[in-house]
Order: structure tokens, then sequence, then C-alpha cells
């Protein structure tokens, strides 16, 4: 095939995602689909994998003739995407768990107004239009979830977030708009989405009484997506035990290191990351404010040492978490800027309870963000973790790197930033170091919890105590990050997983003598966030 014919068929592709996935095309920023939920009914789901399978095969039929790295590299991209995509199909994600239906309406109601790339108005419309589509797209989960099949664990987490539906549509939407008459507008348009949550509350709370299907995905599949979707050359079991393998050399690291913090003694590392945790902000807006000062310091370090180049334009805002997040999340998290438009804008979110949580948890959640770890938090969602590899990477010319991605390279980048900035000098004091390798002992913790998990090894009581005992987390946060696991395989993996994998990338572009560490930054960031197979070759053959 010819670049131009290899080009034609991405563009075809591209078209057809947008079509069939308005809110996804939105949140990129194309034009044309703000006013759309999108087909939330069996049959579009159906037609959606008869269409990646016949998308698959042409894809799958174009050789290397007459390519170059780059253009294979959008090529089997798109094939990994399709393939995991039909790993899913294979499990009937959506005849399992309500979040595919309740997820997509959050973001596409909310998106518009954190972004706020057209003017007010335009903005309301877009969301008027789809808050009446409400009830349409809950109507179809209802009709389209098994009993058999779905899991009350994974219909509990969707029906958290459908408790927050009311308020979220009758409250803090209307409360983002500025002008009376737009903000009158919204709010009359908000009341039978309003409506159509109340109602899926009282469906999910019936279906999680009758439900009794697993939220395992099985060792088989979660095999499959590692080697189809991710491309790595390994599947459960061999991950599983990398995950082992790393945390006990992080734990015989942080032992050592912890006997260097004054006060350490013989207690051990959890003892002295328990006294850490003692150190926190006061309460949630001061907690945000440190997060702020952290971000802006990690930016600087990096203009100063010349680590990295910038995307013209770019800014982090530090913000509290949406509150229909809050239930979900216990951590901080980021939302880029849509990459198809010029905004460089992206939002670092603290991790707020939710409202009316009692002191003693808001208390634990400040805890947990105790100001020792501040600062790698700050790199991996901020400098230069999330918030710059994804507004650089959003000038590449390749739009389908910035359609396609995945976790393995997002959140790969991001702790191996946590690496590199400690290597650099950023992190000041031994505190600092011990609060890195907390937070990296955590990631292995996942590795070995999720990947047992999901292949029936361990039950949630022991995957919560695991976590708890391995990696030093309160009992809340196991609780919440477990859950999270339960609901989204092979995903807490991709940290650590991805930085070791980043890590040895950079051993080899710098032993080949391919350039220095900020052009290595800037090459392997920029070429988007591809599965690790694939970034190896834009890094190495590119």
């Amino acid at each position: 095939m010819t670049d131009s014919a290899l080009q034609t068929l991405l563009d075809e592709f591209v078209t057809w995602y947008f079509d069939n996935h308005p809110v996804a095309a939105s949140g990129l920023g194309a034009q044309g689909f703000d006013h759309q939920l999108g087909d939330f009914s069996a049959s579009g789901f159906q037609r959606r994998e008869r269409d990646r399978d016949r998308w698959l095969a042409r894809f799958e039929s174009v050789s290397d003739a007459g390519l170059d790295v780059g253009q294979t590299i959008d090529r089997d991209l798109v094939i990994a995407y399709l393939r995991g995509a039909r790993v899913m199909a294979d499990w009937l994600e959506w005849r399992r768990d309500p979040s595919v239906y309740v997820s997509p309406v959050f973001s596409a109601l909310y998106l518009p107004f954190l972004h706020r790339l057209r003017p007010e108005a335009e903005l309301v419309d877009a969301v008027t239009a789809r808050l009446a589509q409400v009830p349409e797209a809950f109507a179809a989960l209802r009709s389209g979830l098994d009993q058999t099949l779905a899991s009350p664990l994974l219909i509990g987490r969707a029906l958290d977030q459908a408790k927050a539906g009311r308020r979220f549509v009758t409250e803090t939407l209307p409360g983002e708009v500025g002008e009376e008459a737009l903000r009158v507008k919204l709010g009359q348009a908000a009341e039978p989405a309003a409506e159509a949550f109340d109602q899926l509350v009282t469906a999910l709370t019936d279906l999680a009484e009758r439900a009794s299907g697993d939220w395992r995905l099985g060792e088989h599949l979660y095999s499959r997506l590692l080697q189809e979707r991710e491309l790595l050359g390994f599947g459960t079991d061999e991950l599983h035990r990398l995950g082992r393998l790393e945390l006990d050399r992080l734990d015989a690291e942080l032992t050592e290191l912890a006997g260097r913090i004054s006060g350490g003694g013989d207690d051990g590392w959890r003892e002295v990351a328990k006294r850490l945790a003692d150190d926190h902000a006061p309460d949630l807006e001061a907690m945000r404010a440190e997060y702020d000062a952290q971000t802006q310091r990690a930016r600087q370090f990096l203009a100063d040492h010349e680590l990295v180049s910038f995307a013209e334009g770019e800014t982090c805002r530090v913000v509290p978490s949406p509150a229909f997040q809050r239930p979900l999340f216990a951590v901080a998290f980021y939302i880029a800027a849509p990459p198809l438009t010029s905004s460089r804008t992206g939002h670092f979110f603290a991790p707020y309870t939710p409202d009316g949580y009692p002191p003693e948890q808001v208390r634990a959640r400040l805890r947990s963000n105790y100001r020792a770890q501040m600062p790698t938090t700050a790199v991996h969602e901020a400098y230069p973790g999330h918030h710059w590899h994804l507004s650089w990477m959003a000038g590449t010319p390749h739009t389908v790197r910035k359609l396609v991605r995945t976790s393995y390279f997002n959140e790969g980048w991001a702790l191996y930033s946590e690496l590199m900035m400690r290597e650099q000098g950023f992190f000041t004091a031994p505190e600092h170091e011990l609060a890195h390798l907390h937070a990296r002992i955590f990631r292995a913790a996942r590795i070995v919890v999720d990947t047992a998990l999901h292949s029936g090894q361990m039950s949630i009581e022991e995957a919560e105590r695991f976590m708890v005992e391995k990696s030093s987390i309160n009992p809340d946060t196991a609780v919440t990050e477990v859950n999270r696991y339960c609901s989204w395989p092979t995903q807490a993996p991709s940290y650590l997983t991805g930085s070791l994998q980043i890590e040895q990338m950079r051993t080899d572009y710098l032993a080949a003598d391919r350039g220095d560490l900020r052009s290595f930054h800037d090459t392997l960031a920029g070429s988007g966030s591809l599965p690790l197979g694939l970034a190896r070759r834009a890094v190495l053959e590119g």
C-alpha cells in the first residue's frame, strides 16, 4: 500500500470513530459532535462490533511495503486498538457494566464547561441537547444489562455515580453558567435528566440485589489484553511475578532509606511513612493550594535544568475534583485539554472528598495526601508527567495517535517522570524520596493485586489487606483502590510496568548515541501515547 492510500484509510477510520463515538470525538475537540450522546442501544453496540471487525481485517491486510516507520506505527496502533476492543466485546462489557453508559453521560455534560472552548451560549445549547438524550441512554442501560452477567460490584460503582446525578445536572451544571437567562434555560432542561437519574438509581438498586454475574475478566482475556492491545511480550503470570520482584526490591530500598531519616531508627519504612502522614494540610482547599505550589516548582525545575521542551501556551490549573467523581477517586488525577484544538490548558484535580463526608474521613484523605508526597504527585500529574506529556504530544501531526491512547504509556510515563526527577535532584529531602518510593511500591502492589484479582487467585478482602500491609496505605483508601481495580482490569499495573519499559528505552537510546536526555523525552513523549512495543520503535527506529 502507498503512504497516501494508508493515510486515506486512516482518515476514513477516524471519521467512522468520531461518528460512532461522539462523546469521545467532542472530548478530543472534533467539530460537530457537541450536541450528541451517541447510540447506547443493543443494536448500536452490535453494529459497532461488526464494524470494528471489518476495520481490523482492512488494517491487517496492509503490508509494510512502501511505508516508513511512522506509518507502520500508525497502522499497528489501530490494529492494537481494534484487537483490544474485540477482547472487551468477547467479555460482553456493555451487558455487564453500567459505567459503559453512565460515565460517558457525565463526561459529555461536564467537559464542555471544564474546557470552555465555545461561547457560553453555545455551550448551553450543546449541553441542553445532550440533557434531552439522557433518558434514552439510561433506558438503553436498563434494557442492555444482563442480570446473569452484571456484577453487583460494578453496579454499585455506577450507583454511587448515579446518586450524584440529580444534584449534578440541577445544581453543578447551572452553577457553571454566568448569564442568568442561560442558567435558567439549562436548569429547565435539566429536570427530565434529573428524573432519569432518579429512575436509574431505583433500577440499579434493584438490579444489584438480583445480579449474579462476575466482575473478573479471567486470566485468558487479561493476557490477551496485555499481548494484543498493549503489545507486551508476556501475559498475566509473568506480570504477576514482575510485581512480586519489584515489591521485594522496593521494600529493601525503602528500608535502607528510612534508616537515614531522623527518628527512623528500627521502626521500618511503614512506621516512618505513617509519621510523615501526620504532616498534612489543615483542610481540602489548603491541600489544593499546596499541590499548586509544588506544580509550579516542578515546572520551573524542568526549565532550569533543560530537561524538556514546552508546548506553546501550555498551562496547568490545579482545581478541586468534580463532585461526581469524588465517590470513585481517592487520589489526584488529570484531564488534558482536547488535543484537536489549540488549547493547552490542562486540569490537575486535587482529590476532594464527597460533600458531607464525616471529619474523620476528610482527615484520612488529607493524611493520604501528606506534604512529603506532594512533590512526587505534582510531578506525576503535571510536570513532566501527564500535563507536560499530553500538552507536548498534542502537537503530533498523526491524528490517530491523538485518538488512540494507552494507560501503559500515559501512566508509565508519569511514573518514569517521578524517577527521573529524583535522579535529577528535584526531591530535596530524604522524606520526599521516601514518599516517592512509597508511591512506587504502591504501584508494585497494584500489579500483584490486579493480576491476582482477575485471575481468581485473590479475593477482594485479601486484596485490601495486601494493599494495606505491602504498600502501607490506609484501609479506607485500600477499599476504594481495590474496588477500582475490579472494574478496570489491566489498568492498575500500567504505571510501574510502563515505567520499567521506558527506563529500558532510555538506556538503549542513550547507549545508541541518538541524543541527550532532553531529546529522549521530547521524542518519546511527542510520539503519542503508544503501546509500549510501538513506543520503542518510535524512539529507537524513527
